[in-house]
């Protein structure tokens, strides 16, 4: 594979565009990269036996990039990009997509914020046309501002009446505390509520930067013709900027310093206790993540995990449990979720400490191996099977990593991990203190002492 990424990051922006082959992969299409002037850059992949079209504006900034008073401040700004433009309305917008049956949508993460559409082959002019001009152009009304304030604090209210989303909030607070990783994506009601137009048109316009921002297509198309309808829709607006070169991606200059394993209770009349235990864990470009992929399937990545068979399948004791690990470009976390019955909570933690311990000591056998890297391939092949998540594939790999990596060779890197890699790292990570983030009926209870 040919990589042109690292070609227009140490020298100043080109004054054409620069266009390269980056992958005929055999499990999917061509994928073509194309730097235009501004530093904007443009892959596709060009997949001929789809009918559809998936199309992203992929933007480096999330909500660890806010201020403590702009906290909340990326998403807000998600919102108001659909409310209209100098060329549409907000009907004309969700319109225009729907009456030829796409769809339309965005979210917002703690280093990336996405638009995205997908439409019939047909109709990727009109996707690109539309998309292209509510984030380069939106107006950002007054009156809009007022109206979608209203809506996103009732996304917070609504957030705070679902205790399974909320506790991996509470972890990753317990663990980052007042660091931006810690915070809330949408913000609190004391952030949102006032915060000004100024401040959010000042955080659209220095952080909405042609450098800054990916665009990415897969499905039945052109590249050369992507590229040439992205820079007429863009034509005009301040994404036609001066030539610059595109942004690195987002760099690990030092680790981010977490707390010590602490305890925190969200007190709330619930039925079910939702509980986190965790710890820090290894960003994203460490090398072993694909062990920390393959010991998160053995120990609570499906139905045949320890976690599952010992606490729901055994045991009876919850519905739901599971582990996940979550990466940033300078840290990342370790978790495993439970929900059960309050009067089972102790008895849920005690399993998953016992179980935690036991593969930190004694590592993982040779058939969870396998199957641990079973589930990281088939999970990542049977999840490229829509035009959707190949679009995010190509924008991810070179917002997050600098790189798209071949298919058969992250297939590979997955073979290629070892017992002892996966052993190596359980003894490292799972011997960390704990944190435990805890939302339930428990305004009587003491969590404190069983970290």
């Amino acid at each position: 594979m040919s990589n042109a990424t690292g070609t227009f990051r140490s020298a100043g922006g080109s004054t054409r565009a620069v266009t390269r082959t980056l992958s005929d992969d055999p499990l999917g299409g061509t994928v073509r990269r194309t730097v235009l002037p501004s530093g904007l850059r443009v892959l596709t992949e060009a997949i001929p036996t789809m009918r559809s079209v998936s199309f992203g504006i992929w933007v480096a900034v999330g909500s660890r990039d806010e201020t403590n008073p702009q906290a909340g401040a990326a998403h807000f700004l998600e919102h108001l990009l659909f409310k209209g433009t100098h060329k549409r309305g907000a009907l004309e917008i969700s319109s225009a997509i729907e009456a030829v049956g796409g769809e339309t949508n965005a979210f917002t993460t703690k280093e990336y914020t996405c638009y995205y559409a997908r439409v019939l082959d047909e109709d990727l002019p009109l996707a690109i046309d539309v998309m292209c001009d509510l984030v380069a152009d939106s107006l950002l009304e007054p009156a809009d501002v007022e109206t979608e304030r209203s809506v996103i604090l009732e996304e917070i209210a609504m957030h705070d009446d679902e205790p399974g989303d909320e506790v991996h909030d509470l972890f990753a607070r317990a663990v980052y505390g007042d660091h931006p990783l810690g915070r809330l994506i949408s913000g609190t009601a004391a952030t949102v509520t006032p915060m000004s137009r100024r401040q959010i048109q000042g955080f659209y316009r220095r952080r909405y930067v042609a450098p800054q921002i990916v665009v990415a297509a897969a499905g039945n198309l052109d590249h050369a013709a992507v590229v040439r309808l992205v820079r007429e829709a863009l034509r005009g607006t301040p994404l036609d900027s001066d030539p610059a070169a595109p942004a690195p991606y987002r760099p690990a200059t030092r680790a981010v310093r977490t707390r010590a394993a602490t305890t925190v209770v969200e007190v709330k009349e619930t039925e079910q206790a939702h509980v986190v235990l965790g710890c820090p864990g290894i960003d994203r470009l460490d090398e072993r993540r694909f062990a920390l992929g393959v010991l998160n399937n053995v120990l609570g990545g499906g139905m045949s995990s320890r976690l599952f068979q010992e606490i729901r399948e055994r045991r009876g004791l919850a519905y739901s449990v599971f582990s996940y690990a979550s990466q940033y470009a300078d840290s990342g976390l370790f978790g495993v979720y439970a929900g059960c019955a309050p009067s089972r909570v102790d008895e849920v933690l005690e399993l998953t400490r016992a179980e935690l311990s036991r593969t930190a000591a004694h590592g993982i056998t040779e058939a969870e191996l396998s199957r641990g890297k079973g589930m990281s391939k088939g999970a990542f092949v049977l999840g490229l099977e829509d035009t959707g998540s190949r679009m995010s594939r190509l924008a991810k790999g070179e917002l997050l990593y600098g790189d798209l990596i071949p298919v058969d060779e992250l297939l590979d890197r997955v073979d290629a991990v070892t017992l002892d890699d996966v052993n190596t790292l359980a003894a490292e990570l799972l011997n960390l203190p704990m944190s435990l983030a805890v939302v339930g009926p428990f305004a009587d209870r003491d969590f404190t002492g069983r970290l």
